[in-house]
């Protein structure tokens, strides 16, 4: 009995769990590499990188914004401007964070999309700098700082994730199959 009991709690904190990650994902089924906990179901390993390494891969502005919490200066950053269709991934761990479909114009200088791709692989934390209390957004298996995500973007989410573009790396849609993202190209089919 205590044993039909436990299996009776362990399968409702499941449905639960499936319930949460899919009220989160409110982005069309987009959610297509992560379990509910956000590990990676598709294979993916995410590489941890030394100090000495990070230097080296990244350059000085990627370190300063991805390792020591900076920002890029508006308007004078590789994405707030770019229109293509594709995924933008974390530039140290690679792992898939937003598409296209889900950027828009701001007017802020920095790329801003309404959501996540893949919500399991981002983190928010509570930002007190700037004398003012703001949402953090990291990557969570590189640890990367991605920039904050605020309440007054547009419909449909109301949200506003406004990015450093020297965290992000933009693979374009028809380099999907070959950097290994191959299952984002049905998000481009009409």
């Amino acid at each position: 009995m205590k044993r039909m009991k436990w299996l009776m709690a362990a399968l409702l904190v499941l449905i639960f769990r499936v319930y949460m990650v899919q009220a989160q994902t409110t982005n069309g089924g987009q959610n297509m590499s992560t379990d509910n906990s956000g590990t990676p179901t598709d294979g993916r390993v995410y590489k941890k990188y030394t100090k000495e390494e990070l230097k080296k891969k990244l350059t000085a502005m990627q370190y300063e914004v991805t390792q020591e919490d900076g920002t890029e200066p508006p308007f004078q950053n590789e994405y707030w401007d770019n229109h293509a269709d594709g995924i933008y991934v974390d530039i140290v761990s690679g792992e898939p964070l937003f598409s296209s479909q889900n950027k828009f114009d701001s007017g802020t200088g920095w790329p801003s999309f309404t959501r996540p791709l893949e919500p399991g692989n981002l983190v928010q934390k509570t930002d007190k700098s700037m004398f003012m209390d703001r949402t953090e957004v990291r990557s969570k298996h590189a640890n990367s700082h991605l920039g904050h995500v605020f309440d007054d973007g547009p419909a449909p989410t109301g949200l506003r994730y406004c990015m450093d573009s020297a965290s992000l790396r933009f693979i374009p849609k028809e380099d999907l199959v070959k950097e290994g993202y191959g299952e984002y190209l049905k998000l481009f089919k009409k």
